[in-house]
């Protein structure tokens, strides 16, 4: 047992035991941050402006600060981009986690020196949970991979720039760095498909025992060190035991990955964001991933049903129900103040508080008022897939088609799969039975003949990554989009269907 292995086992027991305490006592965890936030940032512009020194409580703050997404923050965040102080937080964040907005373009979300210990304190606990549960620890002593952005930093009036994924990459611990891969020269190449080429040399004769990414481009990365071998990844590297993942879902993904493994592997999922390090696995047998009650934000949440709403209620982590919809939102010590991230979470525990990421407030389909989100269509994939045994999927999306003629729309699947099902009117048919099921007005609307059956547009291999590449999202932090409520996604793709 090497020296990491071995004092990560009293760090991980010390750390597990201060965990308890804080999620034993939510309500009490949350206050306590709620009031260092609002007294920090009281004589910020800010703070000022929405009359923090008359805040009392959660009541007094919903009266004052109303929910706001990025756009209706960002004028904000320009005054620190063009080089103010003390507007959304005292002085100004050390860094910008630069990411791709919808409507704003780029999005600017701040990290201050109060907020980056918790993003690198949060990554560190989901692996020393990992270590405690189950005592393993020896994968620390090895190879640990981390597919990520560049970590390649601008600077603007003092405040560092870059991708969250590589801003972190600069604060990956000493005693880890000397086992971590890929290099920093190679992590600094732009072109995803150049930079996996290299980091396929620089890994194949490395001894790996963990690996760290967003599970399509892990897969990628598997996909070229298989076509390079003839190996699984196991046989390539025989001691990777542990797959760390965050960003998506992993049903949709699990089933190849691990084909291309070669055996199962354990896992750790991560709920990591710009805005904050939301939640981590902390527990192998129970659902949901553990909610970060003491990282420097404090929570509210919007029943999804209201978040359209005048006046939505905003409840705390005191009020909040299991099996509910919410959207998420946050007051950070990086200065945003109740800010809407646009994640959709459920409660599936509240001893300790875990909760399951069930998609984006404004990723769904309700073309015919269906409002079909991405839990329901991915349960709806995994229903599918454990009835067509061998079907295998590398990538999907939904998106509606609208007809002019009644009864002629319907919502297209655009599927890629690395293993075709052998019937696939019948895989159409399955699944379409299990978006009935899992949603009521879909039910609705097919019973009324206001939508026709899915359609089942089989797209050729490499189909979404070739269009990633074209859209300029290829690799990194990138997401395909599961769903969305019109074409511009899949319009695109319909130029690789089969």
């Amino acid at each position: 047992m090497g020296i990491r292995s071995f004092l990560s086992k009293p760090l991980a027991n010390w750390i597990v035991q201060q965990q308890d305490k804080w999620s034993s006592q939510p309500a009490i965890t949350q206050e306590q941050v709620f009031q260092h936030l609002i007294q920090r940032a009281k004589d910020t512009q800010f703070g000022k402006e929405h009359d923090f020194a008359g805040i009392k409580d959660h009541r007094s703050f919903v009266q004052r600060v109303p929910v706001r997404d990025y756009e209706e923050l960002n004028p904000y965040v320009q005054k620190v981009v063009k080089g103010e102080s003390n507007v959304l937080w005292p002085g100004k964040p050390v860094y910008f986690a630069k990411t791709s907005g919808t409507t704003s373009g780029v999005k600017y979300i701040p990290i201050t020196k109060d907020s980056i210990p918790f993003h690198i304190a949060a990554a560190r606990d989901a692996l020393l949970n990992y270590v405690h549960r189950t005592g393993k620890s020896q994968f620390l002593d090895k190879k640990l991979m981390f597919l990520s952005g560049s970590p390649e930093i601008d600077q603007k009036n003092g405040i560092y720039i870059g991708r969250l994924s590589g801003i972190v990459n600069h604060h990956v611990p000493g005693y880890l760095r000397s086992n971590q891969l890929p290099s920093y020269a190679t992590n600094c190449i732009d072109d995803w498909e150049t930079k996996l080429d290299t980091i396929v040399e620089e890994t194949l004769s490395q001894d790996m025992s963990l690996i760290s990414g967003i599970p399509p481009w892990v897969q990628m990365y598997f996909d070229r060190i298989q076509a390079k071998t003839g190996k699984t990844i196991s046989e390539v590297f025989p001691n990777f035991n542990l797959f760390v993942y965050g960003g998506v879902n992993f049903e949709p993904y699990k089933a190849r990955l691990f084909d291309s493994i070669g055996k199962k592997i354990d896992s750790i999922e991560t709920y990591p964001a710009s805005e904050g390090f939301i939640a981590f696995q902390d527990a192998t047998a129970e659902e949901g991933l553990l909610l970060l009650l003491n990282s420097g934000v404090f929570y509210e949440f919007i029943p999804v049903a209201n978040y359209f709403d005048v006046n939505p209620p905003r409840l705390t982590i005191a009020e909040v129900e299991l099996g509910q919809n919410y959207a998420v939102v946050m007051s950070t010590n990086a200065g945003l103040w109740g800010y809407s991230i646009g994640d959709t979470v459920k409660f599936v525990s509240r001893a300790p508080y875990r909760i399951v990421v069930t998609g984006r407030i404004k990723h769904f389909i309700s073309a015919f008022g269906e409002h079909v989100i991405g839990e329901e269509v991915e349960k709806a994939m995994k229903e599918t897939l454990l009835l067509n045994p061998g079907t295998e999927v590398t990538e999907f999306t939904v998106a509606p088609y609208v007809s002019s003629e009644k009864g002629q729309s319907y919502h297209e699947w655009l599927v890629e799969f690395s293993k075709a099902p052998t019937d696939a009117s019948k895989f159409a048919a399955d699944l379409d039975r299990a978006m009935i099921r899992l949603n009521i007005y879909y039910d609705d609307l097919i019973t009324g003949n206001i939508l026709m059956p899915l359609a089942l547009t089989t797209l050729r291999q490499g189909a979404f990554v070739d269009y990633m590449k074209t859209l300029g999202k290829l690799g990194g932090q990138n997401k395909v989009p599961r769903l969305a409520n019109d074409r511009s996604f899949a319009n695109g793709l319909t130029a690789f269907k089969i």
